[in-house]
């Protein structure tokens, strides 16, 4: 799995509003600056975030994004899928939708299993568990194990 860096700049926009009071609105030009976004990419970014519903804006002086639900309710996933779409796709089909035959028929199961993963991870995780640092205790326990964090 490939995460763009469209979807990791989404996700940590998502995290700097999450992390932001609550009456204060951010302009694009403070998240992006925060997170070393380049602003003109970040705009089209909080555009589609905002079309999926994840985040509201205001125009004026006191205006800015804010995100459209609590930070508890919106997960990594969310976040993802509403600027790349399906989290786990191959060669732009998602896996149902494929078939395989002959000594390649066990293929589909295994794209289906790492779907299942996949998403019981990043929907599993929330804005408010990242920007608080307590990650569920299944990401941490993978996030430790040393083979993690080697290339193979």
């Amino acid at each position: 799995m490939r995460i763009s860096a469209r979807a990791d700049y989404a996700v940590r926009a998502a995290l700097q509003l999450a992390a932001a009071p609550e009456a204060c609105p951010l302009t694009a030009e403070t998240i992006a600056d925060a997170q070393g976004i380049p602003h003109k990419f970040l705009e089209g970014i909080l555009n589609d975030m905002r079309r999926e519903g994840l985040v509201t804006s205001r125009r004026g002086a006191n205006g800015g994004y804010r995100l459209a639900a609590p930070a508890d309710d919106i997960s990594i996933a969310d976040v993802i899928r509403a600027v790349d779409g399906p989290l786990v796709s191959v060669q732009d089909v998602r896996p149902p939708d494929l078939s395989y035959t002959g000594p390649a028929t066990a293929l589909l199961p295994l794209w289906i299993a790492l779907r299942a993963n996949v998403r019981q991870i990043l929907e599993g995780v929330s804005l408010a568990d990242v920007v608080s640092g307590r990650l569920p205790e299944d990401v941490v326990r993978l996030a430790d194990a040393p083979a993690a964090w080697t290339n193979p």
